[in-house]
Parts: structure tokens; C-alpha cells; sequence
């Protein structure tokens, strides 16, 4: 497989993993944190809190309006989360307990956009995913960063689901 299709970013965040883990859980968050700008919202009859094998739906934007169906394919409990859409590529979220540089425990949080196993690599090239997708992961980490930091940790999961 070849690696140049799996794009990966850390950041360290000082929160608890459970605590990142459960925004990254809560689709109704995902637009939020999104550093593409791209995701606009979580569709309405998807569930409020993934698990594995779980589908969900996501309002999109990338010059058109259009809706994608994930499906969660990685799910490990406050250290793993990964879905997938109908071409393949996996978005992939790890979460690993750690110390800051100032001695704040948090959790050092690699997200992976991984397009190793997808056919028709080509397309993703000319498209400038591969091009792309390394500054957007390190916006995502900033703006989930910034987010975990404004809600104190854990944040208003519930309120949020409850928005629309």
C-alpha cells in the first residue's frame, strides 16, 4: 500500500481523552470542528452518538450541496474512531493520554485520512486531495482544540445534538 495516501496530523490537546472522544462520537459536532470547511451538518435521523458499524449522514458543501453516508468502521472507546464513505477513504481519529510540554495532561490527538485501499488513486491526485488534506487535519486539530478549551472538556455534547 502505498503512503502517500494515508495523511497523518498530531496535536496535543489539554483535555481527557473520553472527553475529545465524545465530541469526535457526536456527529451534531462535526461540522464545528471541521478544518475543510466542507461538513455543514449532520443529517437528522442518524444516531446522536456513533458506535461501531453505525451509519450517519452529513450535510456537505465543496462548491455543491450534497449529502454523504458514513459508516463507522474503528471504534475503540476513548482512544479510536474512524468512518467511511462509499469511495473508501477512512477518516480516522487517535487519542493517546499525554503530557504537554508545560506539564497540562491532555491527550495527543492524530487524525488520519487514509485513501490507501481506495480504487482510482489517480482521481484523488488530480483532484488535490493529497495536496489538501495535511493543512485541513492540522485546522481540524485547531479548531477541536479550540473547541475542547471553550467548553471546558467534555462541553455541551447534549446541547449541541439538540440544536436544529
Amino acid at each position: 500500500m502505498n503512503a502517500r495516501y494515508l495523511v497523518s496530523r498530531s496535536r496535543f490537546i489539554a483535555a481527557a481523552p473520553d472527553a475529545i472522544f465524545d465530541v469526535l462520537a457526536t456527529p451534531a459536532l462535526h461540522s464545528e470542528i471541521d478544518g475543510s470547511d466542507t461538513v455543514k451538518g449532520a443529517q437528522p435521523r442518524g444516531p446522536g452518538r456513533l458506535y461501531l458499524g453505525a451509519k450517519f449522514g452529513m450535510q456537505m458543501k465543496m462548491r455543491l450541496n450534497y449529502k454523504i453516508l458514513n459508516r463507522v468502521c474503528e471504534f475503540e472507546e476513548g482512544h479510536r474512531i474512524a468512518w467511511r464513505h462509499f469511495y473508501g477513504h477512512v477518516w480516522r481519529y487517535l487519542l493517546d493520554p499525554a503530557t504537554g510540554p508545560d506539564g497540562t495532561a491532555g491527550t495527543l490527538v492524530t487524525e488520519q485520512w487514509d485513501a490507501r485501499r481506495v480504487r482510482g488513486k489517480s482521481l484523488l491526485r488530480l483532484a488535490g486531495y493529497l495536496r489538501r488534506h495535511p493543512v485541513n487535519l492540522d485546522q481540524t486539530l485547531a479548531k477541536l482544540d479550540a473547541y475542547m478549551a471553550a467548553h471546558g472538556g467534555l462541553g455541551n455534547v447534549d446541547e449541541s445534538m439538540n440544536r436544529d
